[in-house]
């Protein structure tokens, strides 16, 4: 029997994963992870067969969390991604499996197959390679998110990071202003603004952030700051600690 552990911050994505693996009479899964944290200590507790991973979490990503255990006690690993291109550029680079976001059956069923071959021809030595070399080669450099999946109402959707007018904090996750519409997308506002091209996008306050060039002007306000007009008439006031906007549009202001 192949002991499984599901590791995402999403409900549904780990009662998806749990679900299709209740089909298939070799795996059974000991647990399910809602952080990096928590999958970290149950990893070094239960020494699992087959980890499916998500990459993007808010407290430590995927990445970390491997960088966290003795990853030769880990024979086979699925990474579970929505939006992160590096990240899937990487894995191919390196024959390590993925399922990205939304995935058919068939795609799991593909990834699971590849799992087990690799747990019974015993590969953990190889797949250790393969994930070292994998983690020496994340740097900070690594390509911004293109695109965000939103899942809403019973739909999943995509929505591109060019057509975001801005983003305010919204608890445990971020609200993505478009014109008249905004959807909810679970981040933090810190990983956010990591994930974005700060070409394009600045943080003006501790809980917003602005796609430059949806800004209009800049209106004087008291005492030397200012208030941020965007193109459809949003008004949007930066904090004292960020002035990273004057910065990008110029000194004149």
């Amino acid at each position: 029997m192949i002991r499984a552990i599901i590791v995402d911050d999403e409900p549904i994505a780990r009662s998806n994963l749990a679900a299709l693996l209740e089909k298939d009479a070799d795996v059974e899964v000991i647990a399910q992870c809602a952080s990096g944290a928590e999958a970290v200590k149950l990893i070094r507790k239960s020494s699992p067969d087959l980890l499916f991973l998500d990459v993007q979490m808010p407290d430590i990503d995927g990445f970390g969390v491997l960088k966290k255990i003795n990853r030769s006690t880990i024979p086979a690993i699925i990474f579970v991604t929505a939006y992160d291109q590096y990240a899937i550029k990487a894995f191919d680079a390196h024959a390590l499996d993925y399922l990205l976001k939304p995935f058919t059956d068939e795609r799991f069923t593909l990834a699971l197959e590849r799992a087990k071959t690799q747990i019974r021809q015993r590969g953990a030595i190889a797949l250790n390679l393969k994930l070292r070399a994998l983690l020496s080669e994340q740097t900070p450099q690594t390509e911004y998110v293109s695109r965000f999946l939103i899942k809403e109402a019973g739909r999943v959707f995509f929505v591109k990071t060019e057509e975001i007018d801005w983003i305010e904090a919204a608890g445990n996750y971020v609200r993505l202003h478009l014109g008249t519409e905004s959807h909810l997308f679970r981040e933090t506002m810190n990983r956010m603004e990591a994930r974005l091209d700060g070409r394009r996008f600045a943080r003006i306050h501790r809980s917003r952030i602005v796609n430059t060039e949806r800004v209009k002007e800049l209106q004087p306000w008291f005492n030397g700051d200012y208030v941020v007009v965007l193109r459809d008439g949003t008004r949007l006031t930066p904090s004292r600690g960020y002035k990273k906007l004057q910065q990008k549009l110029g000194k004149g202001f």
